[in-house]
C-alpha cells in the first residue's frame, strides 16, 4: 500500500470520529478541524509512525479523543502535545508545558514554571509561599551534572508555592518504570531516553500538583500519563489501584442516615484540605475525632489512597513515640 493510500485511511479514521471529539470536549476553544489537521500532519511527518498507526488504527482514534477529554492542542506552536509512535500504538504524549498549561487554562493556577538545577547553578529556597532564588548562567558551556528540579506556581490568592525533587528522587521513579527497565534489558527507547530533561520536569509537577487547587483536566491529564502512556509511573498507579480495590473490598457496605453522611463528608473535606496543605497532624486529628464505628468505616472508605497511608503512617509513628 502507498504512503498516500494509508494517510488516506488513517485521515479516514480521524474525521469519522467528530462526534465522539464533539461529545468529549472539555475546553470549548478547541477546534476539532484544526485538531484533526495537525493530528494527520504528526503522522504524515513519521514514516514509522503512518506504519504504527495503520498497524493500530485504534490508537489513533483513542489518542485523538483523549485530546478532546482532557482539553489539550496539538498545535506545534503551543508545545502542549504530541502524537507518538510507542509500543506499538500512537500515543498522546503530554509536555510539561501542556500540564502547567492545563493548570492555569482550568483556573488552579495563575502562572507556573519548571526548571532544572545543576551542580554550578545556585539555588536557595525562600520559604515554601515565596518564589525560590535559581541562578545561573544560561550559556555557559559547562553547568555540570543535573543535581534536581523544581516547580513553582503562584495562586489565585497570589501565594508561591514551590516544590524540589533531588534527581536521586526522581531516578528512584524512573528506574520503577517499565518503560526504563525495558531501555536497560532491551535497549528499547522511551521518553526517559529520548527526553530526559522533559521527563524529570513532568516527574516533579506530578508529584507537587496535589498540592496546587484541585483541577479536574490536570487530574486527568495526569491519570493519562500515568497509566496509558507508558512514562514511569504506570507501575505506581497499577500498585495504588490494586491496594485501593484491596482495602475497599475489606470494608463492609456501610449505609448512613443523610444527617450521619453530611457530617462525615464534611470531615473528608477538611481532611483533604489539611493533606493537600502539606498537613498530615491536621488529617489525622479530623480522622481520629470521628469515633463511631460505622461513620469511621464509612469516612476510610471515600477517602484517596495516598491520603490513608499517610494518615496510617502518622498513626503508626504516634505509637512509636
Amino acid at each position: 500500500m502507498s504512503t498516500s493510500d494509508a494517510l488516506t485511511i488513517i485521515s479516514g479514521d480521524i474525521y469519522s470520529i467528530r462526534p465522539q471529539f464533539d461529545s468529549a470536549l472539555s475546553d470549548r476553544s478547541l477546534s476539532f478541524e484544526r485538531e484533526a489537521g495537525f493530528a494527520i500532519q504528526a503522522i504524515s511527518r513519521n514514516d514509522f509512525a503512518l506504519k504504527i498507526a495503520m498497524e493500530n488504527r485504534q490508537s489513533v482514534v483513542d489518542a485523538v479523543t483523549n485530546i478532546a477529554a482532557i482539553g489539550i492542542s496539538l498545535n506545534p506552536a503551543k508545545k502542549q502535545a504530541y502524537l507518538v509512535p510507542r509500543d506499538g500504538r500512537i500515543c498522546l504524549d503530554i509536555s510539561y508545558i501542556g500540564l502547567l498549561d492545563l493548570a492555569i487554562q482550568s483556573g488552579s493556577i495563575l502562572w507556573g514554571q519548571s526548571e532544572l538545577v545543576y551542580e554550578a547553578d545556585g539555588f536557595d529556597l525562600n520559604g515554601f509561599d515565596k518564589p525560590p532564588t535559581h541562578a545561573r548562567k544560561p550559556f555557559a558551556k559547562d553547568r555540570g551534572e543535573i543535581v534536581g528540579v523544581y516547580v513553582v506556581v503562584k495562586t489565585r490568592d497570589g501565594d508561591y508555592l514551590t516544590s524540589t525533587m533531588q534527581i536521586d528522587e526522581v531516578f528512584e521513579i524512573r528506574d520503577r518504570s517499565a518503560a526504563w527497565k525495558a531501555w536497560i534489558e532491551k535497549k528499547r527507547k522511551c521518553p526517559w531516553v529520548t527526553d530526559e530533561g522533559e521527563m524529570i520536569k513532568k516527574t516533579v509537577i506530578k508529584r507537587a500538583y496535589k498540592l496546587w487547587p484541585k483541577a479536574d483536566r490536570l487530574d486527568t491529564a495526569i491519570h493519562h500519563l500515568n497509566t496509558e502512556n507508558g512514562e514511569g509511573l504506570e507501575v505506581i498507579a497499577q500498585e495504588d489501584q490494586k491496594a485501593k480495590a484491596l482495602m475497599i473490598a475489606a470494608v463492609p457496605e456501610i449505609v448512613l442516615d443523610v444527617q450521619r453522611k453530611q457530617i462525615v463528608d464534611a470531615v473528608v473535606g477538611a481532611i483533604t484540605d489539611h493533606f493537600n496543605g502539606d498537613d498530615i497532624v491536621g488529617a489525622y486529628e479530623e480522622y481520629i475525632g470521628i469515633t463511631d464505628g460505622d461513620e469511621k468505616t464509612y469516612l476510610w472508605k471515600q477517602l484517596p489512597s495516598n491520603i490513608r497511608s499517610a494518615i496510617k503512617k502518622h498513626g503508626e509513628s504516634l505509637k512509636k513515640e
